[in-house]
């Protein structure tokens, strides 16, 4: 598989992800199992305005299949806006405009766990990461391991994000670390230790613009197949495998 394309002038950055990260349905599921609801009841206003806030990082990150995301944007900012009209008595009743998302959603989940289960077979146990390290060594007893999406990982910075001072300010004639030799840091303490927990690659007193160059060294790896990403289910730790 090839290396995903980056850009690297000034303070741009551009990561192809198209083959190994999700798509604009894939975030839909992902609000959904985080609000815990229904998909025969999605709450339009609430998913609308966290897709919105998922968005703006997608477009931090210049994904390139950002169109897309856009267009699931449209559409549920449309079904919002059609839910908010008031119905008049005497009025023939609109189908539910929520229907236009839960079909083609329901479909799709159907479709993407048949996937998942074909993925699946053959690959179970340890036998999924590299021989050097097992996993379980690493991730607090936890029995069960999940791979880590994109949406995931979002989730995680934006924790990390939050914690950095707003004084901490992009130094612009400061020395900056390319994302390929952020890449090369990242394998260089992988191929020592075997795996180094999510939290770990960040540096203590970071800038963000050192934060998103990490992150974007991650992606890189993982578009390249050269890190695995998984969660403890129990102890909820994000580490990173070299593979």
């Amino acid at each position: 598989m090839s290396a995903a394309d980056i850009s690297t002038s000034g303070s741009d950055y551009k990561v192809i992800l198209e083959d190994i990260f999700e798509g604009p349905m894939d975030l839909l599921v992902h609000l959904i199992k985080k609000n815990e609801v229904d998909i025969y009841d999605i709450p339009v206003a609430l998913v609308t305005e966290q897709y919105l806030a998922y968005l703006e990082w997608i477009q931090l990150l210049n994904i390139d299949n950002v169109g897309d995301f856009l267009l699931m944007a449209a559409t549920l900012t449309q079904i919002k806006s059609r839910m908010l009209l008031p119905f008049h008595p005497g009025e023939e009743e609109e189908e539910d405009p929520r229907l236009e998302l839960v079909r083609p959603l329901a479909e799709y989940l159907q479709i993407k766990s048949a996937a998942e289960e074909l993925a699946n077979r053959n690959m179970l146990g340890d036998r999924i990461f590299t021989r050097r390290t097992n996993p379980k060594e690493y991730l607090d007893g936890d029995q069960d391991l999940m791979p880590v999406g994109l949406f995931e990982l979002i989730d995680a910075f934006q924790r990390i994000l939050q914690k950095v001072s707003k004084e901490h300010t992009v130094d612009m004639a400061a020395e900056r670390v390319s994302v390929k030799d952020r890449m090369n840091a990242i394998i260089a303490v992988l191929e020592e230790k075997g795996s180094i927990a999510f939290l770990e690659m960040f540096p203590q007193e970071p800038q963000r613009m050192d934060l998103i160059v990490t992150f974007l060294a991650l992606l890189e790896l993982m578009k390249m197949n050269l890190v695995r990403v998984v969660q403890g289910s129990q102890s909820g730790t994000i580490r990173l495998f070299y593979q």
